[in-house]
């Protein structure tokens, strides 16, 4: 083929962004098959040591949501599409279908081709995967928390799959919708979803439909696609190409961390800049506010954490006491590990100051050394809102329950206290992290292979494993205060990990603050 052959053929946009994806991905330093060979290596290591046990104890024992008609399966498949729905659009909002590789994007972004030739080409194959994980992750879902696959050949199981074929239609096009749209068309399509799930769920629960409430709950998602999608791929041309490229360039570096074992420091790449009441902190003397003013006004200066705190900690203290206080253990255990893991994201969302902690822990002072007063500025508010806003909702919860004479509320109380100071124990381990410790690269041979990657996972998410187990270990404890003190010996062992992650040793703190 010659030359002007060759010219000809790439005329056309589509050809000419397949030649540069082409070029692109065949440049001389793409990862080699031995660079990825470790990653399927570890996956698959992953898989076999937590994923095939935890399915096969799910499939072992009864469903945790069995679901017996079509009318009873509505509501719960509205509030599955709604989710899908909303978190897509959360998460287009910070790394959309869109979000390309910097030099690439710089490269389309340098030609005469229009932002839809490139862009809606890129969209439209990442949309289909989307959409094919999306129904694998739902289809995934639904075999190990209901019993609508132990009824094969039943009309039920046929709903149910297209169900999952409507969400998975759905939320890749809300995740499109999500990046290219702005915040108040954003906040609009979640009001609609919210509006449209609470109708169809009511109707698909009546006798009206004769049983024909999850086909409704497939169509309308379905439907809802075809319709969104042609107004949201209308729209690329108009895409703000340099938010783009910031969004590229941050998902780049955040890519970069995650690969070199640092998860904690690509997710602060995420967390929003604070914005206004500056001078809220400051008094009309000139003096900095109290420690807990200082860090309610910081808190409201990242205005969305705070919502989702908002949110996540009353939500979390009352799984938490509807937990401790139910009789049936195996949905005891999991009310209470949700509970836990709740307010564990809740205290990271509405404590700014957990991280400054670490900073000063780690760097060097600036204006001299003053430990005095450390502890208390940057704790004293994180601790209050967290005790404050899921013990409230706890209390509500245990006096609804039980009246204030029985004495299984006061071994609740004890529970929930105890789970509280281990959550906090573990966000403060969390917080804490900075590099990833190379000794935890050595290999630890066994006969399933070299599970030095697991202790890497495991490191990743050490503040949500540190609740998770501490949730199991109170409950096989005999007793409410036995349970109580280990949750404290737990949280105290991750206060002393925390401290050692920063170089400081609980010690050799106590000895600096004597000296202050």
């Amino acid at each position: 083929m010659t030359t002007d052959t060759l010219s000809m053929a790439e005329t056309d946009p589509k050809d000419r962004v397949h030649a540069v994806r082409h070029r692109y991905a065949h440049r001389g330093d793409r990862g080699t098959v031995r660079e990825w060979a470790y990653p399927v290596y570890l996956t698959v290591v992953l898989v076999l040591v937590y994923v095939v046990p935890v399915v096969h104890l799910v499939r072992t024992s009864r469903p945790l949501l069995p679901l017996e008609s079509s009318a009873a399966a509505t509501p719960v498949a509205c509030l599955v599409a709604a989710a899908a729905v909303w978190g897509a659009q959360l998460t287009g909002r910070f790394w959309g279908p869109l979000v390309l590789k910097p030099f690439l994007l710089h490269v389309f972004m340098s030609t005469d081709l229009s932002p839809a030739d490139y862009l809606g080409t890129i969209a439209r194959r990442r949309l289909l995967y989307a959409g094919l994980g999306t129904l694998l992750a739902v289809v995934t879902a639904t075999f190990l928390v209901t019993d609508l696959f132990d009824r094969p050949g039943s009309v039920l199981l046929s709903q149910g799959v297209a169900v999952a074929v409507g969400v998975g239609a759905v939320a890749p096009v809300a995740w499109l919708w999500g990046q290219v749209r702005t915040v108040r068309e954003n906040l609009l399509l979640a009001a609609g979803t919210a509006v449209t799930a609470v109708a169809v769920a009511l109707l698909g629960s009546s006798p009206l439909l004769g049983g024909g409430g999850l086909w409704l709950a497939a169509g309308v998602p379905a439907a809802a696609a075809a319709l969104l999608s042609r107004s949201v791929f209308r729209s690329l041309h108009a895409v703000d190409l340099a938010r783009l490229a910031r969004e590229s360039a941050r998902a780049a570096e955040a890519q970069t961390f995650a690969w070199t074992g640092t998860l904690h420091h690509a997710l602060d790449l995420y967390r929003p800049e604070p914005r206004g009441l500056t001078s809220a902190l400051i008094r009309r003397d000139g003096r900095l506010r109290g420690h807990l003013v200082q860090g309610a006004v910081r808190a409201l200066r990242t205005r969305g954490r705070t919502i989702a705190a908002a949110a996540f900690l009353p939500a979390g203290g009352a799984l938490l006491t509807l937990g401790v206080a139910e009789p049936d253990a195996r949905t005891a255990t999991l009310s209470w590990a949700v509970g836990a893991a709740a307010v564990y994201w809740g205290s990271g969302w509405v404590g700014e100051t957990w991280r400054g902690l670490r900073d000063e822990l780690t760097l060097a002072p600036l204006l001299g050394e003053r430990w005095g007063g450390t502890l208390a500025r940057t704790l004293a508010w994180p601790l209050v809102a967290v005790v404050t806003a899921a013990g409230l909702a706890s209390g509500a919860a245990l006096l609804a329950r039980w009246p204030l004479q029985d004495g299984r509320a006061v071994d609740a109380s004890l529970l929930v206290a105890g789970s509280l100071v281990l959550v906090l124990g573990a966000r403060f381990l969390r917080e804490m992290k900075t590099d990833l410790p190379v000794e935890l690269l050595l290999p630890i041979i066994t006969p399933l292979g070299d599970l030095s990657g697991l202790r890497v996972f495991a490191w990743q998410f050490d503040g949500l494993v540190a609740v998770l187990l501490g949730v199991l270990v109170m409950n096989e404890m005999p007793s409410a205060s036995g349970a109580a003190l280990t949750a404290s010996g737990l949280a105290a062992c991750c206060v002393w990990a925390g401290l050692r992650r920063t170089g400081w040793s609980p010690r050799t703190l106590a000895a600096r603050l004597g000296r202050t």
